[in-house]
């Protein structure tokens, strides 16, 4: 048997819901698999990059939360925060990285009671255990989750009763084939390990009994 059919007839377990995946491609040098329920597409982890170099990378985005750029690139979030939420609400910025642009421009709108977490800038550890939030922010975030069903299980579980949490990645299509995947400039990032559909993102709604509302491959938000 060749490498190749050796690899195409691999399977392991999905990340998100334990479904059986398969052999989807290999590019750049990194397999990824797809899982036949959920249809969730994720990187091999023998393929994940080292937390110190996953660091790095992190450092060198360009963050500056004053730049317009930027803050028009969270708008989706921030402007249904605003119009969903007073500005006395407790947020959770999670993941928010070096440049928190979101948490910034809702500030300067008077939300004053959001907290920053992130495993490498912000680790506080105690905002995910000893609080509840009225909405979470998690912009271009979820596509890093190594483990994605039991980060979302810790998200949901941090949700007040109406709070919604509100998420941004780009969307992978299920219609679309492997040739398709190859060609995507979003999984060129090698920090990206997990892609999603709608498919998908119904199965987290469902799981966590969550509602999903999903607008324009904008702005995804569960609401508990």
């Amino acid at each position: 048997m060749t490498n190749s059919s050796i690899k195409k007839s691999f399977t392991r377990p999905c990340k998100l819901c334990s479904g059986r995946a398969f052999y989807f491609t290999e590019t750049h040098n990194r397999l990824y698999y797809k899982c036949a329920s959920c249809t969730l597409i994720f990187l091999d982890p023998n393929h994940y990059v080292s937390p110190k170099k996953e660091q790095t990378r992190y450092e060198t985005h360009n963050n500056d939360v004053t730049d317009i750029r930027y803050q028009k690139f969270v708008l989706p979030i921030t402007a249904a925060v605003e119009s969903r939420f007073a500005s006395t609400s407790i947020g959770l910025d999670y993941g928010c990285g070096t440049g928190p642009v979101a948490t910034y421009v809702l500030q300067n709108k008077g939300f004053k009671n959001i907290k920053l977490y992130d495993p490498y800038f912000e680790p506080h550890e105690e905002y995910l255990t000893s609080n509840t939030y009225d909405f979470i922010i998690c912009c271009e975030v979820m596509e890093h989750f190594y483990e994605p069903f039991k980060e979302f299980k810790r998200l949901s579980r941090l949700l007040t009763s109406g709070g919604v949490l509100y998420c941004k990645t780009k969307l992978f299509s299920d219609k679309q084939n492997a040739k398709d995947f190859e060609k995507w400039h979003y999984k060129n990032d090698e920090t990206h390990v997990c892609f999603y559909n709608e498919k998908n993102l119904a199965f987290i709604a469902q799981e966590f009994g969550l509602k999903l509302d999903k607008k324009d491959n904008q702005l995804i938000s569960f609401i508990a």
